[in-house]
């Protein structure tokens, strides 16, 4: 190309023409001369090349061929009676031009000196003189008899500040019988001076590295391809004074290393977010609508390196400002939970990520899944469970020692409070910080909601109902669905599987029957039950808890919704609404409740209401949605593949559209619906899309 145009030179194949015999000569590799833009190295899978603009032709020609007795890269013995010819897959410059290497398909690893086109050594990276008969020099490691070697992947030589100071990074290449593949590194040191350095000399330079490492990746995976992250210049193709490398695994993760030292790197407000999916991979999705002037404030303060990748535009500020933010939450592999804005038209006012570390606040590394997160939208705290029944609470906060690990905390206790504030990341100045925990031991958390007002509740696989408060912190309620079931409906007794919760909400509103408001936690369960929990205070500052009733839907219930019975304002327990109880504030509100098979509105705790039945499609995910300050509607994701609008509180169908060819169908499960009439769902296996309903054509 030549000023944005096909420029009119064309090189021809040169080894095709070396070779008339082969048939096909594909261009393979092509980098130019770190130092001269006129010279270009081209690799060809028999062999590398390297062509001068200034002369018209080309200048070498590197062909590497194990003769019969040598053991080669794969060290196959089968092999050894036979001449061979490994095929290349990559090639590339020493950092000054002065050698060039090559790698091929049987793991040899390849040095040439470009001036005279001599071989100067033929190495895997455990052995050396591969291509000579017998046994090479071992340098590091040994494969073992009958071991083979996964093929190298992708291969780079890099500089320090000195572009004589080099080393090789080599993904690949390692027997097939480690654990850990991870990146392996070659210290080379300072080349010798070419002028007055023997040929042994130079070839001892590259059979006796300084040191070998082995920059750890995750076991049971392979890194496939790799970018090193300069420090400052662009030079020796990206590879000058490199910071980080950013490795893509066989599993399709990719992870973000320090360099040289290997150190696993978090991409926390180092890298896109839309990155930080593969990074390792998000498992789960949650949602929360967080107040503006809260979220401006929730900028996280790590200790950190400088961002990865740089560039890109500012956009045009709104003068229009949401007063809500679509939060998402998304907890990852590694077990930590990432918090961060989607955005509102395309507006992100705070674009940092914020991240909780589960795997620290539980005291293991190892299996640690998030089953459910919970966001408060006023206080910022964070609940956190995961699937061997453990809650962690988090509140934002400043690290008053950071970059010193904490003293030695408390040991996790069964059913009881654990302090875990010393727990926190020494890396962390300002963030979400571990507070408490509590270790169940009931099976797998199956719901959870913080609310605003101080308490958390959730629910866990065997049945338990836990609500603490946060003020103590103390558990104000312990008990099980069986049991609250048995309270509220005498007719409900005997054994049987206790029914576990799916879904928790807290409001303030008016029980059916009485004449004062309270504060309630709705609890849906798999067995289709709505449980009403009313807490209420108590002398000392304390509070009392009791089941008020519970209402018998058909399904397992997917959304609990507290609403204002006259406005287009939720009843959820927010500090203004539970204030004005000491003053007699009422609220006239109802549930709205969707379960897989109908949605119900009544007034809580056992009324009974009008109700909509889903006849041909099982309904996944829904909320109650604004649209435009008009009114309210009901939105539900179902099996079928379509989202449908219903009115509220008629629950007449609106509209219904198709996004099946937008989302995942098989995911649909883990789809999100929001307040915002947004919908947001996997795509594959790494990536999600946000959709809106208002804005999609009805189907027909």
């Amino acid at each position: 190309m030549e000023t944005e145009k096909l420029a009119e030179l064309r090189l021809p194949n040169f080894w095709a023409a070396q070779n008339t015999k082969s048939r096909t000569q594909p261009v393979i590799s092509l980098q130019f001369h770190p130092r001269d833009i006129g010279t270009l190295l081209i690799g060809y899978p028999e062999g590398a090349a390297i062509f001068s603009f200034k002369q018209n032709k080309a200048l070498h020609l590197f062909h590497y061929h194990v003769p019969r007795g040598a053991p080669g890269g794969d060290g196959k013995t089968g092999a050894m009676s036979v001449d061979r010819n490994p095929k290349l897959i990559h090639s590339t410059w020493h950092p000054t031009g002065q050698f060039v290497l090559t790698s091929h398909e049987d793991g040899s690893i390849v040095i040439w000196d470009t001036k005279t086109g001599r071989k100067i050594l033929a190495r895997t990276l455990t052995d050396t003189n591969v291509d000579k008969e017998g046994a090479g020099a071992t340098t590091f490691g040994n494969a073992g008899a009958g071991d083979q070697r996964s093929p190298i992947a992708k291969i780079a030589w890099c500089a320090n500040q000195d572009p004589d100071d080099t080393a090789i990074l080599v993904a690949g290449g390692t027997s097939s019988l480690l654990p850990m593949k991870g990146l392996t590194l070659l210290e080379l040191g300072r080349s010798p001076n070419y002028a007055t350095s023997s040929w042994p000399i130079i070839e001892s330079h590259f059979a006796e590295p300084k040191k070998q490492r082995v920059l750890p990746t995750p076991p049971q995976v392979e890194v496939v391809d790799f970018c090193l992250i300069p420090r400052k210049s662009p030079w020796f193709a990206g590879a000058h004074d490199p910071i980080a490398v950013v490795a893509i695994l066989s599993s399709g993760e990719i992870t973000t290393l320090s360099f040289p030292s290997g150190y696993p790197i978090t991409p926390n407000n180092q890298l896109p977010i839309s990155m930080s999916f593969l990074h390792p991979f998000a498992t789960l999705l949650s949602h929360s609508p967080v107040d503006r002037t809260r979220w401006l404030g929730m900028g996280e303060n790590r200790q950190t390196g400088p961002k990865l990748l740089k560039g890109g535009s500012e956009p045009t500020p709104s003068l229009r400002h949401h007063e809500q933010r679509n939060v998402m939450l998304s907890a990852h592999a590694d077990g930590t939970v990432r918090v961060w804005d989607t955005g509102v038209d395309d507006e992100i006012e705070n674009a940092k990520v914020s991240q909780a570390d589960v795997a620290r606040a539980v005291g293991r590394l190892d299996n640690v899944h998030t089953t459910h997160m919970s966001l408060a939208s006023t206080s910022g705290e964070l609940a956190v469970g995961t699937s061997r029944g453990e809650l962690v609470v988090f509140r934002w906060a400043r690290n008053n020692n950071p970059g010193r690990e904490g003293p030695a905390g408390n040991v996790n206790k069964p059913g009881t409070l654990t302090n875990v504030t010393s727990r926190v990341d020494p890396s962390l100045i300002e963030g979400f910080q571990p507070f408490t925990l509590l270790d169940k031991q009931n099976g797998p958390c199956t719901a959870l909601r913080v609310s605003d007002v101080g308490f958390v509740a959730a629910g866990f696989e065997g049945g338990a109902i836990v609500i603490i408060d946060l003020r103590g912190p103390a558990i104000i309620f312990d008990s099980n669905t069986q049991e609250l079931l048995s309270q509220v409906d005498r007719r409900r007794s005997g054994p049987g599987k206790s029914p576990y919760a799916t879904t928790m909400q807290f409001s303030v509103m008016t029980l059916d029957g009485e004449s004062y408001s309270s504060i309630l936690l709705h609890v849906g369960t798999n067995s289709g039950h709505v449980i009403t929990i009313k807490i209420l205070p108590a002398q000392g500052g304390r509070y009392t808890v009791a089941p008020a009733g519970s209402t018998t839907c058909a399904g397992t219930v997917k959304l609990v919704h507290p609403q204002h019975a006259s406005s287009l304002t939720a009843a959820h327990a927010r500090p203004q609404a539970v204030a004005g109880l000491r003053d007699g504030f009422k609220v006239d509100g109802v549930l709205i409740v969707v379960t897989e098979n109908e949605a119900r509105i009544f007034r809580p705790a056992s009324a009974k209401g009008a109700h909509k039945t889903f006849d041909i499609a099982l309904c996944h995910s829904a909320a109650v949605v604004k649209y435009q300050e008009r009114g309210l509607a009901l939105l539900g994701l179902f099996g079928d593949g379509t989202a449908k609008a219903f009115s509220v509180p008629g629950l007449r169908e609106i509209t219904s559209v198709r996004i099946d060819g937008m989302l995942d169908v098989k995911r649909f499960q883990d789809a999100i619906t929001t307040e915002r009439g947004d919908i947001i769902g996997w795509t594959g296996p790494s990536e999600i899309a946000q959709i809106n309903i208002w804005g999609l054509p009805p189907t027909r």
